[in-house]
């Protein structure tokens, strides 16, 4: 094994974009004076008079020549980056590496419904005079434009971005005043993510509202407007969702109601005691007078809510599941076919209800995060202990925790001595002893002793919060896998609704065929048009993976990292506070003579008390019980060691350069240096003008789980496993081979660090970078997954890492390895089943096979299955 030093190169990356729909856009009046788009349009009307121009989108855009066009639009706040750098934590800034005219703004983008629209927008965008930058982020729905002030207003900004058919609103500075707030809200009903998206764009057409974004993994919507609340309200309940606005800092624990106390639940049973009766009845032979008034009781009361949502969704030409299923229900009325439609309203409702009942399961995995920390904790203040809800408690507060209660803020022990159960936060299997002067964490329980807690963080940026936020957010990413499905969907669904249309009508325009028949075989293929099962397949892997990992110890920041991690070919740590302690350990005392193993490291001890070095720490805190005797005249010898008096002798303690600057004959000696410096070791001497005492070893220890991370790595199929170090090859060399590397690199600088991974990319295609999420933050961006660990409690390396493990166990490693790829399994699985379900019963409708009823089993049966399997995601990885 030998030291490979990479040339110092960089390469560029590259990323792709899969289309996926084009953009709508609803078109509304114009305002009152005809020439001003009105604030809350998706597109922007023709104006009515000859004043406000609408500019070419490559030609420069010239201000309103007319005062009647003031921008009144509400400007939204700046949304708390998650993340940092990018495009979200610039507002409306100048950019200092430009000239003063040059100006960074970013704006919200409402409307932006897929990533190849935020594709063809930022190429439109790019084409505008005076705009020498345009990033789209489609994650965040933002649009960042550096753009020369003398030629462009961000009013014509706007103004050009509704020409694309979306709406977008400037984020001001900060301290700038806004006009809008954002409320999130946490909505039931969500059975699937087409209805989701549907939800989010009749929310985001309401007057008033600036920008709505619906997380169907979590069952939230965040919505910005000037609005009133009772108006989003109004509208998700027409949509036939129900809403309930959190308030900041809400840590009202979930209220799980009874199944059966669920309206649309209560409707499903009373429609399906119907449809049964109606059946019997017929059996039983009994007129249609009795038996037609029965199952449109059932197709009435199991079909509302899909009809209301349908209907509301067909208000802004948006034609969902539950429109799709209302025509299939009206139409095999309209051919007599009451028990069919019967039938199809009752199993869409049952189908829905099961599908919601186990989306909630999933989400409930993320809801408990937050639920772990209490609502409220005993407070110290002026003398005088109160319980306060912990939105009340402030930085400095002192919080008492008793045995067996659970922390509820961020702090530091000030006092008391406990063992403390991280594994909420660390995923620790085992309590940590905590004494004055620790970091606890809320959410953690508190074992057996008494604590008192000095808070250093609201409740609101606890660890666990972050955790929480950040895990939802991950969650509400698009995995690669999406991109193939959104493709799919895209060019699925209106082939087989232009399938549907012609096969009702064309064989009886054409070929005189009856009507009847033909319709009903089209209504069959409208019911399996919807690609619910398909859209649900990978969202609903990726949030119970990510949830399980959270729950383990390892966030992971999105489903694109998650399926990546399966596919790596190399891994490559970073030696120092990864590989090992990152603090140096004595790990050797060699006394000569008749100097004893004590009394030499009291004698460095005494010594080095004086110094600050990292290795003259380590000898101190390896003889902190020992008696040392009083040193004076301390001098420290640069690049040499150091010395001191001690019991009237001057004692120097150094290497081996200071013991030759003193003339003493060190070739006796020199076998066991060296024997210590091959492994890895900085060997010190100890000794006076006239004679050596002993020899003091001190190495940065390997942590001891190392090895074993290395061999489950092995075990998991890494193919390449290297160490970059900034240590000198000798160290490195003893450490690769302690742990059985394939390779390391040494001597390296942290430019060359990120030379070596590009290196190691080329080499076997992908690569995961671990290290400590702060100094090796450029490596680990030019990895294709950066790691970092033991961040619980460090903001920094929270946000740089794309994978975090909260404590510092390598050991995670090859969980997320296996975790990986069994999700990406899973995904193809559930894909594959909804794809092949989907042909079979396409390819049986047009032989006769398959009935409206047997098509809505098929289809809401499908969906549930893939959401069952991946929610098998959500139990422990072996």
């Amino acid at each position: 094994m030998s030291a490979n030093i990479p040339p110092k190169k960089t390469a560029g990356q590259s990323g792709g974009c899969s289309p996926t729909s084009e953009p709508s856009a609803e078109l509304e009046a114009a305002a009152t004076c005809g020439c001003c788009p009105p604030a809350s349009s998706a597109a922007v009307a023709e104006p009515d008079c000859s004043c406000c121009p609408e500019a070419a989108l490559d030609q420069p855009l010239a201000a309103p020549a007319c005062d009647c066009c003031p921008d009144t639009r509400a400007i939204a706040p700046p949304a708390p980056a998650a993340f940092a750098g990018g495009a979200d934590n610039a507002t409306d800034q100048i950019n200092p590496q430009v000239a003063s005219s040059t100006r960074t703004s970013t704006f919200t983008v409402a409307g932006l419904d897929c990533a190849d629209c935020a594709a063809k927008l930022e190429r439109g965008m790019s084409r505008l005079t005076g705009v020498t930058d345009v990033k789209v982020n489609f994650a965040t729905a933002k649009l960042n434009v550096t753009y020369d002030q003398t030629q462009l207003q961000p009013a014509e900004i706007e103004k050009a971005v509704s020409g694309f058919g979306y709406q977008a609103d400037l984020i001001p500075a900060a301290g700038s005043p806004a006009g809008a707030q954002q409320s999130v809200f946490r909505v039931s009903g969500l059975d699937c993510g087409d209805c989701a998206a549907k939800l989010e764009k009749r929310v985001a057409a309401l007057a008033g509202v600036v920008s709505a974004q619906v997380n169907f993994t979590t069952g939230k919507m965040t919505v910005e407007h000037t609005a009133p609340v009772t108006a989003i309200l109004q509208a998700v309940k027409q949509a036939g969702y129900q809403a309930e606005r959190l308030t900041a800092g809400s840590r009202r624990p979930e209220t799980n109601a009874a199944w059966w106390s669920n309206r649309r639940t209560q409707a499903t049973i009373v429609a399906g005691i119907i449809l049964g009766l109606a059946t019997v009845l017929e059996w039983l032979n009994f007129q249609d007078t009795v038996l037609i008034p029965l199952y449109v009781a059932a197709a009435v009361i199991g079909g509302y809510s899909a009809a209301k949502s349908g209907l509301y969704g067909l208000r802004s030409f948006t034609f969902d599941m539950n429109f799709l299923m209302t025509v299939a229900v009206i139409g095999a009325a309209a051919i007599g076919e009451w028990s069919e439609g019967a039938t199809v309203a009752f199993l869409f409702s049952f189908g829905n209800t099961l599908q919601t009942y186990t989306m909630d399961k999933t989400r409930q995995s993320i809801r408990a995060l937050m639920e772990l920390a209490p609502p409220e904790a005993l407070v110290r203040r002026n003398g005088v202990e109160e319980r306060l809800p912990v939105e009340e408690i402030m930085i400095g507060d002192l919080v008492i925790v008793k045995p067996g209660e659970r922390i509820a803020m961020d702090g530091i022990v000030k006092s008391g001595l406990s063992a403390v159960n991280q594994a909420t936060i660390t995923g620790e299997s085992l309590p940590v002893e905590k004494t004055a002067g620790d970091a606890v964490y809320a959410g953690t329980v508190n074992a057996h002793g008494a604590l008192e807690i000095e808070v250093t963080r609201i409740a609101a940026d606890s660890t666990l919060a972050k955790i929480m936020h950040l895990v939802e957010e991950a969650q509400a990413q698009k995995a690669p896998s999406q991109q193939f499905v959104d493709v799919f969907a895209k060019y699925y669904t209106p082939a087989v609704l232009l399938t549907a249309a012609g096969i009702m009508l064309l064989p009886w325009l054409l070929f005189n065929q009856p009507f009847a028949p033909w319709f009903y075989k089209g209504l069959v293929l409208l019911v399996i048009s919807c690609p619910c099962a398909l859209v649900i397949s990978t969202p609903v892997s990726i949030v119970s993976a990510i949830g399980n990992s959270s729950r383990n110890g390892v966030l992971i920041k999105g489903g694109a990292y998650l399926e990546q991690m399966g596919g790596i070919q190399a891994i490559a740590f970073d030696k120092t506070g990864t590989l090992t302690h990152g603090r140096p350990v004595v790990t050797e005392i060699l006394p000569i003579g008749k100097t004893n193993e004590q009394d030499l490291l009291s004698l460095a001890a005494a010594v080095e008390k004086w110094s600050e070095h990292p290795l003259a720490l380590a000898i101190v805190e390896k003889a902190k019980q020992l008696p040392r005797p009083p040193a004076t005249n301390f001098k420290a010898l640069v690049g040499l060691g150091a010395q001191a008096d001690v019991n009237g002798q001057t004692i120097y303690v150094g290497n081996l350069r200071l013991f030759e600057k003193l003339g003493l004959s060190l070739e006796q000696h020199k076998a066991a240096m060296i024997d210590l410096e091959e492994q890895g070791k900085t060997v010190m001497l100890v000794g006076s003008a006239t004679a050596i005492g002993g020899l003091i070893a001190v190495a940065d220890t390997l942590r001891g789980n190392s090895r074993n991370a290395i061999r489950e790595l092995r075990q998991a199929g890494m193919k390449h496993i290297a160490m970059l170090t900034g240590d000198n090859s000798r160290v490195a060399a003893a450490i690769a081979t302690n742990l059985n590397l394939d390779t390391y690199y040494s001597d390296l600088l942290p430019q060359d660090k990120v030379a070596t991974v590009q290196k190691l990319t080329k080499e076997y295609g992908s690569v995961v970078m671990v290290g400590d999420g702060v100094n090796d933050a450029p490596a680990l961006a030019a990895a294709n997954v950066g790691v970092a660990m033991g961040v619980a409690g460090s903001d920094t390396a929270l946000e740089t890492a794309d994978i975090a493990l909260m404590a510092d166990d390598l050991g995670k490693l090859a969980y997320v390895i296996n975790l990986s790829r069994k999700t990406v399994a899973i995904i193809k699985q559930n894909i594959g089943f909804a794809i092949l379900i989907k042909v079979i019963f396409v390819i049986f409708t047009f032989f006769g096979f398959v009935d409206l009823w047997l098509a809505v089993l098929a289809d809401m049966g499908s969906s549930i299955l893939v959401t069952l399997n991946g929610m098998r995601l959500m139990q422990k990885i072996r």
